[in-house]
């Protein structure tokens, strides 16, 4: 019987996965459904993606499953059997991603939650069952050509920073969960139009145009399978492309390139840039835009006092690391400054 938990580092693992020369295709998908015993089914869809050597990171909660998985090309028939094996996920769409090598993931971690998106919401009357409507590449572009057609992006501001749709209005925040009520207070005023929401892959945007007809609005769509589905219809269709910029994706890439502009800049210098990074600093580690010139120049660094830190002798480094509580280290604007050191 196959281990239920992955038992090998996960330096091993990485270092496997970049030598490997398995071709592997990078998808995403997830399914609001009821879950009657989350861990059950955990464990069983664990063997069954093992024995298929497929990686990535799936959530699971009663409300459903969150997935985004590195699989095997020549598997992909495989795996579609295996989700079919599934009521719920019979048929459901799969997120092919638009630039990948094989790289996106190097471990398989199934995790149990109390919700595959931490949204906050405690109203007992909440239901997904009733949520917007979805809308293709085709129909999104012809609602977002009315301008009283209002478009909300449900990212983090790090996502919507370096690409979004035209005109796309952004929730200042750093969580979906305090996403959910600005969306509602800001939109307080528009209950009567057109609003369309979208996220990187349908996730967040579905759970949040529920929730927006939960507090009354009227007219709410949802951008079905999110900007990867739609760059991939827009590609077969020969649509017009609305998206500018890169499409930032929760894996190993930090990105996909969508169209040829970059609209953010270095965090460091300030020259066009939409490269998000982790500094090397292991006690750091803070996700931020470098430009290749601050790369070299600070190493990989997000700062002089990160740059400085990895000189130091190696068990100087980890005595530091252990008294280092990282949180949430994700670049924001408070931080430009202290950013801005070459």
């Amino acid at each position: 019987m196959a281990a239920l938990h992955n038992r090998i580092s996960r330096r091993e693992l990485k270092q496997r996965i970049q030598s490997e020369g398995t071709p592997r295709t990078t998808i995403s998908f997830y399914c609001y459904f009821k879950i009657a015993e989350p861990t059950v089914f955990r464990n069983a869809l664990y063997r069954q993606l093992k024995e298929l050597d497929i990686l990535g990171r799936i959530y699971l909660a009663s409300e459903g499953i969150n997935a985004q998985i590195s699989v095997p090309s020549v598997n992909l028939d495989a795996f579609r059997t295996c989700l079919d094996f599934y009521e719920p996920l019979k048929n459901i769409r799969l997120n092919i991603a638009v630039e990948d090598d094989g790289k996106s993931f190097y471990v398989l971690d199934i995790k149990v939650r109390n919700k595959i998106v931490a949204d906050g919401i405690t109203d007992p009357l909440f239901d997904m069952v009733n949520k917007g409507k979805y809308v293709d590449a085709a129909r999104f572009n012809q609602l977002t050509d009315d301008p009283q057609t209002v478009v909300i992006d449900m990212r983090n501001h790090y996502e919507y920073e370096v690409g979004h749709f035209e005109n796309a209005i952004e929730i200042p925040s750093d969580t979906f969960r305090q996403q959910l009520p600005m969306a509602a207070d800001m939109m307080k005023e528009n209950k009567d139009r057109n609003i369309i929401m979208y996220c990187t892959g349908g996730i967040r945007c579905e759970k949040a145009s529920a929730w927006m007809l939960h507090q009354g609005f009227k007219n709410v769509f949802h951008l079905e399978g999110g900007i990867i589905n739609y760059v991939k219809q827009v590609k077969e269709k020969d649509l017009l492309n609305k998206f500018h910029g890169k499409n930032f994706v929760f894996d190993q890439r930090l990105g996909e390139r969508v169209s040829n502009e970059i609209i953010s800049k270095c965090h460091q210098c300030g020259k066009p840039a939409d490269t998000h990074v982790n500094c090397v600093n292991d006690s750091c580690h803070l996700l931020f835009i470098q430009c290749d010139e601050c790369k070299e120049k600070m190493e990989g660094t997000c700062g002089d006092a990160c740059r400085d830190f990895i000189h130091l002798p190696a068990e100087e480094q980890k005595k530091r690391r252990s008294r280092v509580d990282k949180g949430r280290n994700v670049f924001n604007k408070a931080r430009s400054r202290s950013l801005k050191q070459i």
